[in-house]
């Protein structure tokens, strides 16, 4: 019965960390020797030019960290544009200055698709409509505002920019978004709560300190958490999620795709509303089942 213990306690300590020396290993033989601080920062091409589309557009983004820090993770961030906007603006937590003294949360205009210093980023979620998202994104400018570790910042286990991205998404459910496995502090729940929603809004996750959990959902399938590591599998699309590695099996957002690419909210021929901030069923022209 101990060596069946120990055998199952060894098999555990594998799974997550097996994967993470893997993502290390391919990080430090990559070219990832680049001075971060000429590196790229310029848009990728994913985000829709505001000066030829005029519908609202939410999109939420994740990139590999800058320096080490990308061999086991990626920095998340949201851009929005409300309708008719001639501008996106950023929302994400950054690490540098809070030392002395500015505020970790950054709420501003920028490029929503830049390269994270020289890192491509993924498109996670990509949200457009009419008033239903001009409403959600005054509601991240709510969420934002009140973010409870606003002038805080700690690499691990948080809190740090998943986050904040991850308070948002709870804040603002109707994104449904499914954080990577590898947006390490998302699992950390703010002001040191034992029990929340799942940032998908669509399920429920217990964590001690973002160290040591479980988040069981519709979108997230089931991961658990052990030292910022997620390690899940996800039902629909069908995936493995991996420590350090990432999704493994098919993509949860594929950009131009049919089944998993655009979300739409409203608009002719389709159903569903948001009124005010209540949350409503997504009604969408273009979804995944």
């Amino acid at each position: 019965m101990k060596f069946r213990r120990s055998r199952l306690l060894l098999c555990a300590i594998a799974a997550f960390f097996l994967p993470l020396a893997g993502s290390v290993a391919a990080y430090y033989a990559g070219d990832n020797a680049r001075d971060w601080r000429g590196a790229r920062r310029d848009s990728t091409g994913l985000a829709p030019d505001p000066a030829t589309i005029r519908e609202a557009v939410i999109q939420v983004y994740s990139a590999r960290a800058v320096r080490w820090r990308g061999a086991f993770g990626v920095h998340t961030w949201v851009a929005a544009k409300p309708r008719g906007a001639a501008e996106y603006t950023r929302f994400e937590v950054m690490g540098f200055g809070v030392g002395n003294g500015r505020q970790a949360v950054r709420v501003r205009e920028g490029i929503p698709d830049g390269y994270w210093y020289g890192n491509e980023p993924t498109l996670l979620r990509d949200l457009r409509g009419g008033a239903e998202v001009d409403a959600m994104i005054a509601r991240l400018h709510e969420a934002a505002g009140r973010y409870p570790h606003a002038n805080e910042y700690r690499i691990w286990p948080g809190p740090n920019s998943n986050t904040f991205v991850a308070y948002l998404a709870r804040e603002v459910p109707e994104l449904r978004l499914e954080l990577p496995s590898t947006a390490i502090g998302k699992d950390y729940l703010p002001d040191g709560a034992l029990f929340g929603a799942a940032p998908s809004g669509t399920g429920a996750q217990f964590s001690l300190l973002g160290l040591l959990g479980i988040t069981v959902a519709a979108e997230e399938g089931l991961e658990l958490n052990l030292l910022g590591l997620s390690l899940g599998v996800d039902v629909w699309p069908p995936a493995l999620k991996l420590p350090g590695i990432g999704r493994v099996g098919v993509p949860e957002h594929v950009p131009g795709s049919a089944m998993w690419g655009v979300r739409r909210l409203g608009g002719k021929g389709v159903g569903g509303a948001l009124a005010g901030g209540a949350a409503a069923p997504l009604a969408a022209e273009a979804v995944r089942p």
